[in-house]
């Protein structure tokens, strides 16, 4: 069990994982997060950290800023805080506080837009060779808009995950860099109220018999572990 890190520490704990290289998370009910690093976007820009109506075939992509990727998300909503264990369909909004690490907090309207799967052969760019052998990923197309008064520019949501059908946790892949499949990149400059950016998490099914069927929000305050207090999408 390597020690890097718990699954529900903060994302930046996986920057020490090595260009093109596996590091395992501390484990969690044999459902750890693969770190992987990508070469960087571009230099002096902060890295992306990686971390549902039906599910799309093999090998579906999409511009998770088109109608198509987004399908249809309505208007970020202008009802209270989401609820703790809440349950959303794809494509409704939840509005929740959001915190980055100790300077900055704010809220956030976060929708779940898609849940595509992917082929097999994507993950090869990742270079994880057998820790994802026979393993199908699939993309959790989500977006944030920025509907407090903090500037949360470079910031990073995060903390999403996919469930599988039986409701147990998907293998998270958490990828630093650039990843064309999953575009998961921070927060851009200058993100101030009314802003929005669509954003991508990695999940895992451990075979072509199980499904990604619905997404997860855990950050704070809806991240006590055993309490069933994290949003979902389904």
């Amino acid at each position: 069990m390597s020690t890097i890190s718990m699954r529900r520490t903060t994302l930046g704990a996986v920057g020490l994982a090595v260009a093109g290289s596996l590091a395992l998370t501390g484990c969690k009910n044999g459902n750890e997060e693969l770190p992987v690093e990508q070469p960087s976007a571009s230099a002096g820009q902060p890295s992306g950290s990686a971390q549902p109506s039906g599910s799309a075939g093999p090998g579906t992509s999409a511009d998770p800023s088109s109608p198509a990727a987004t399908g249809g998300v309505p208007a970020p909503g202008t009802g209270g805080t989401a609820k703790s264990g809440q349950v959303f369909k794809i494509g409704e909004t939840a509005r929740v506080p959001f915190t980055y690490g100790t300077d900055k907090a704010g809220q956030i309207d976060l929708t779940v837009t898609a849940i595509e799967q992917g082929d097999p052969a994507d993950l090869d760019a990742l270079k994880l060779g057998d820790k994802v052998k026979g393993m199908i990923p699939y993309y959790i197309r989500y977006s944030a808009t920025n509907t407090g008064t903090t500037d949360l520019s470079y910031s990073s949501v995060g903390h999403i995950r996919g469930l599988l059908t039986d409701g147990s946790e998907a293998q998270g892949v958490a990828v630093i860099g650039k990843f064309e499949k999953c575009p998961n990149e921070s927060l851009p400059k200058g993100f101030t109220n009314g802003r929005t950016q669509t954003s991508c998490a990695l999940a895992l099914a451990p075979s072509a018999q199980t499904k990604v069927t619905a997404a997860q929000y855990w950050g704070e305050p809806y991240n006590i572990a055993g309490k069933n207090k994290e949003l979902v999408w389904k």
